[in-house]
């Protein structure tokens, strides 16, 4: 993998793994803070501004923001973010007055809400989607397009959800994932 970004130094990178792509129009604030581990992919035109985990032969589609200034976000292994999807571990509160954007000198910031956001193994999180901080989405779970997952809500693993009320369509079928696990084949 070539060292070459237009927007940053792999070098910098908190841990950089085997056989990675990571597009030449990425920009990640905080390289120090991101952990990107084997084989995984991340799209251009992605912008990461919060800590980062990273877990092998996920994939981070183009035009995925990754948000949270000192919150964190941490996606499982074999895990996708579509394309457009945004992830938030850190957002104003809009029912109190703040001064929380990173814009405003630190001696005067005040409010907000920072919570880390956790994505489970085998997660796939569909386009247009959005994930508020404190969002813990487990094992399996697979969000249709535009659906809006909160810190609020508690999921269930293997279960389809889907639009802005984050609506339960049923349980996800994974008999022939758990075969191939169980086979030591991924």
């Amino acid at each position: 993998m070539s060292q070459e970004n237009i927007f940053f130094d792999l070098s910098k990178l908190k841990h950089l793994g085997k056989n990675v792509i990571i597009g030449k129009t990425v920009r990640i604030r905080h390289p120090e803070r991101v952990v990107v581990n084997d084989n995984v992919i991340i799209d251009d035109f992605t912008y990461i501004s919060t800590g980062l985990w990273v877990g092998k032969n996920s994939h981070i589609s183009a035009n995925v923001t990754i948000s949270g200034g000192e919150g964190n976000v941490k996606i499982g292994e074999y895990s996708t973010l579509s394309a457009g999807v945004s992830v938030h571990a850190a957002s104003s509160d809009y029912r109190k007055a703040s001064l929380d954007l990173p814009s405003v000198p630190e001696n005067i910031r005040f409010g907000g809400i920072v919570d880390d956001v956790e994505v489970g193994d085998f997660v796939v999180i569909g386009a247009h989607s959005t994930i508020l901080p404190g969002a813990n989405l487990p094992e399996g779970l697979a969000a249709g397009a535009y659906t809006l997952l909160s810190g609020k809500k508690k999921y269930k693993p293997w279960t389809l959800y889907s639009g802005f009320h984050c609506t339960q369509l049923g349980r996800r079928d994974n008999e022939k994932l758990k075969k191939l696990w169980e086979e030591g084949k991924i």
